[in-house]
C-alpha cells in the first residue's frame, strides 16, 4: 500500500531529514584539517540514529555527499570517500543489531565499486528490519534526481508502459529514489547556513524547515528532541484553511 505522504503522528515528525553541515569549520576551529571534523561528524550519527525511536521518527535521511561535493579537493574527497568505506564497514553490524532498516539514495554511478560493494551488502542485510528506517544520502542532488527519474519516466512512455496523459504530478514520484519513502515532515539544516543545498527538493515541498547555528558535530540527541517537540506546536495546514 502507497504511504501517505501527508499523514503525520499526533505530536512530532514521523520523518526527519537532516543537512549535515559544518564539519569542516568545526575541525579548523580547532586547527585541525577538515577531514578530522568529517569524522567526528560521522560519530554524531549513531546518537542521532539511537535516539529517534524515542522521540517518534521512524524515518530519518541524512545528506552525507552531494553532487556538488566532487569539486571539493582530491585530499578531501578521497578521505570521505574512504571514511564512508570504513563507516559502513565499522557499523553494518551494530545497526542490524539495534534493527535499522538502510537505504542509499543518489547515483551510484561515480562511486568506486568497493564502496558500492559494501552499501548494497549493508541494504541487504538489513532489509527486513522493523526499526529506524536510515536513508543515507550519497553522491546524491535533487536536480540530478529528478532528471534521472524523468529520464526513466520518459522511457516508460516510449515504451507504451505510460501514456503521456497519465502523467501528473502523482507519477514522478514513483521514479524518485525516495519512493518507497514518506516525504520529510522536518529538514533540519546544521551550521547557520539558510539554504536547502538541493536537497530532497521534490519532497520537502510541504516540510517545515529549521536553520540552527550548532556545527554538526556539536549537534546532540537533545537538540533533536527539541526540535521535534518544536515542530509538533506548528500548524501544518498543507495550503487549506482550518475551520
Amino acid at each position: 500500500m502507497p504511504i501517505d505522504p501527508y499523514s503525520e503522528p499526533a505530536v512530532g515528525p514521523r520523518h526527519v531529514a537532516i543537512i549535515m553541515d559544518g564539519n569542516g569549520r568545526w575541525a579548523q576551529a580547532r586547527g585541525r584539517p577538515r577531514l578530522f571534523g568529517h569524522h567526528a561528524g560521522a560519530k554524531r550519527v549513531r546518537e542521532v540514529v539511537d535516539v529517534c525511536p524515542t522521540i517518534g521518527v521512524k524515518y530519518l535521511t541524512i545528506f552525507a555527499f552531494s553532487t556538488e561535493n566532487w569539486k571539493r579537493t582530491q585530499v578531501e574527497v578521497a578521505g570521505l570517500m574512504s571514511l564512508f568505506r570504513r563507516y559502513i564497514t565499522k557499523e553494518t553490524r551494530e545497526l542490524h543489531r539495534r534493527g535499522v532498516r538502510v537505504r542509499f539514495i543518489g547515483d551510484r554511478l561515480r562511486l568506486d565499486a568497493k564502496l558500492v560493494g559494501l552499501m548494497g551488502e549493508l541494504e541487504d542485510l538489513t532489509k527486513d528490519n522493523p526499526g529506524v528506517q536510515l536513508t543515507i544520502a550519497l553522491n546524491y542532488g535533487g536536480r540530478d534526481e529528478v532528471a534521472r527519474a524523468t529520464k526513466r519516466l520518459a522511457q516508460d512512455v516510449a515504451d507504451g508502459k505510460l501514456l503521456p496523459k497519465d502523467v501528473d504530478e502523482e507519477t514522478l514520484p514513483r521514479y524518485l529514489d525516495t519512493h518507497v519513502l514518506p516525504d520529510p515532515d522536518l529538514v533540519i539544516r546544521t551550521s547557520g547556513e539558510a539554504r536547502i543545498s538541493n536537497f530532497l527538493l521534490w519532497q520537502s515541498a510541504y516540510a517545515e524547515y529549521e536553520f540552527i547555528d550548532t556545527l554538526w558535530p556539536d549537534f546532540t540527541a537533545a537538540e533533536l528532541t527539541r526540535l521535534c517537540q518544536s515542530y509538533g506546536s506548528r500548524d501544518r495546514r498543507f495550503g487549506a484553511v482550518k475551520t
